[in-house]
Parts: structure tokens; sequence; C-alpha cells
């Protein structure tokens, strides 16, 4: 195996966030590429099969361009940068990491992290409404958020308008105490985690206060038209199609509007069709609206989320390949058994 070698300098601040815990990105490195990583005294080699090394070697590169950059590598940039290389694509790595949209209040810097992460934020650029679709994990929410305060610090909008609506997850709640704004909170809290994190409480508290930003459930949108705003609809494959439509037509100008939605994860009742579903089958072919689909691939969470994501996709496309088989059977046997009855009546007619 080890017929080829390259040796590489890395300092040694670089190093230990390459290598990381116990060097299991290293480790992770080896196992998939088929090579065999060493330090020798601040030098990093490379042994085995030549193409191998050379993609290990690139990959490296990139990993250390990503920790010059500020970046504290993860189990997620190593498995990313794999998954490029697999594809003869490891260039895009520095790509994605290029753009920053802003930071967070502890000055950690949000960015894109995945190539459909990245699509997604340039389409939030460029067209007037956007619905990000896809599993849990893979920030629908928290880029569309940061995209939205970011407009509203440049001035480019006058207020933002979270939504989602307040529907429960499986669960009846029951009656909860409180005024109006206590009972929704619950379910709009996911989004007030994220204003928290980037905005910071203090900020937040006030522009609430001065009505610039503005978190509340969707029937409250019914009746009023949205001007100079950014609108973040959240969960919405939980809204039904006349929601949807409510909340579209809401749209006023200097307006821009990001939709999120996990089609996998509706807690509408049984037999009620979704929005979001409906939405896609009539909107998609509108110039000045973007349907973007991410994918397990795009999962930034804890790498097991990605596998969970994984198999559920899997299993969920097994279950629909045989009722589609099922179905075509019952159409071939249904078809079958009326030819017999076809030749009769015609007979008859004779």
């Amino acid at each position: 195996m080890a017929d080829f070698q390259i040796g590489m300098q890395i300092d040694a601040e670089h190093m230990q966030n390459l290598f990381g815990s116990h060097d299991a990105y290293i480790k992770q490195i080896e196992d998939d590429l088929h090579v065999i990583i060493t330090d020798r005294n601040g030098e990093v080699h490379i042994s085995g099969e030549q193409t191998a090394v050379s993609k290990a070697a690139k990959l490296i590169d990139g990993l250390v361009e990503l920790s010059r950059r500020g970046n504290r590598i993860q189990e997620q940039n190593v498995s990313y940068a794999l998954e490029l290389s697999r594809e003869g694509d490891e260039d895009a790595l520095l790509e994605i990491d290029s753009e920053c949209i802003c930071h967070t209040i502890s000055g950690k810097p949000i960015k894109p992290k995945t190539l459909g992460q990245k699509k997604y934020i340039d389409a939030i650029r460029d067209k007037m409404i956007v619905f990000g679709l896809g599993p849990a994990g893979t920030g629908k929410t928290y880029l569309a958020m940061a995209m939205a305060i970011t407009a509203f610090k440049n001035h480019e909008v006058e207020r933002i308008i979270l939504t989602r609506p307040a529907i429960e997850a499986g669960e009846k709640l029951g009656f909860l105490p409180g005024d109006l704004q206590s009972k929704v909170d619950p379910y709009l809290r996911p989004l007030y985690d994220a204003l928290y994190q980037i905005m910071g409480a203090e900020s937040f508290q006030k522009n609430m206060e001065k009505g610039l930003i503005e978190v509340a459930p969707l029937a409250y949108m019914r009746g009023r038209t949205l001007d100079n705003a950014y609108i973040i609809l959240d969960e919405a494959q939980n809204t039904t199609p006349a929601q949807m439509k409510m909340f579209l037509t809401r749209i006023g100008f200097g307006s821009k509007v990001v939709v999120t939605g996990d089609a996998s994860q509706k807690d509408l009742a049984a037999g009620v069709q979704s929005g979001l579903d409906v939405a896609e089958r009539v909107l998609g072919k509108i110039s000045d609206i973007a349907f973007i689909r991410l994918t397990s691939r795009d999962v930034v969470r804890h790498p097991l989320v990605q596998k969970i994501v994984k198999a559920y996709e899997d299993y969920e496309e097994r279950i629909n390949n045989r009722q589609e088989k099922s179905s075509h059977k019952e159409g071939q046997r249904a078809k079958r058994s009326s030819a017999p009855f076809r030749e009769n009546k015609y007979r008859q007619r004779k």
C-alpha cells in the first residue's frame, strides 16, 4: 500500500485543529481514502496509493486553509470535505467558506457550510420569494434569520416578521396559562432562540418593543399588507393550502419572503393537504420564486443526525417504491379482468 509518500509542513496551531481530539479527524481521512498519515516533528507524512495520497494531500491542504481563516475544524467539515473529494470537487470547500453572512453576538461568523446551503443563500439574495425545503438540521431557518437580520441592519428592509403555524407536534398540550403572547410563545421558541444568538437579547427586545421585529402565529397575518419587510414563514409543511395562499398574498412592495419546511414532518390532521406541497405544484414555474431542496448531505448538526435523516430518506423511498409497484400490479390486474367483459359487450352488439 505504502508505495507513494508526500510530506506537508503545517504550523502547530493548525495541526491540532486538523487532527482533532484523539486524532479522530485524521483517522477518518485514513479510513475513507485508505492512506496512512503520520506526524513527524511538525511535518505530516501521507503514504499509500498515489491517487489516494494526492487526494488526501489536497483535502488536508483545504482543511488547513479553513483553519487559517479562523475556523474551528469539526467532524462535519471533514465528512463534507471527504464527500467533495469523492466527487473530485475539493475546491468547493474553500469557495463555500469564503462567504460570511454576518456574525453572532459572540463574534462567531455565520457561513453556509455546504453547496446546498450556498445555493439557498444565493437564491435568497436573487429572488423575491424562496422556499427552503429539506430535513431537520440543514440550517433552513437559521440561515434565513441571518439573512433577515443582515438586511435589517443594512437598512434594506424596515422590519422583520417571523411567523409559523401554531400546531402541536403530535401532542395535546391542553390549555396553557397566561395571556395570548404566553400561549403562542412555546410555538415560536425556535425563532426566538435564533434571534437571541445572532442579535443578542437586549437588541432584540428593543426592536421588538418598537415593532421593528415581530414574532407571531400565522393566523395573525390575515388582512395585513406587509411592505418593506423581511418575512420568514417557518414550519410551512403545517399550513393548509388556504393558509399558504393567505400568507403569500400579504406580500407588499420592497419585501422579501423565505418559506421553510420539511415535508417529512407534517403535524396536520390525517387527510389534510399541506399548503407547502400545493405551493410547489402551483408556483413552481414563476420566475421570481425559487424552490431550493436541501438533503441529508446538507445537515450540519451532529453527524449522527445526518445518518438518521439519510436512514429515514432511504426508508421512505423504499416504501414509496413498494406502493408504486403495488399500484402498477393492481392496475395490470384490473386491465386483464376487464378485457373479457369488453369482448363480450362487443359480441353482444354484433
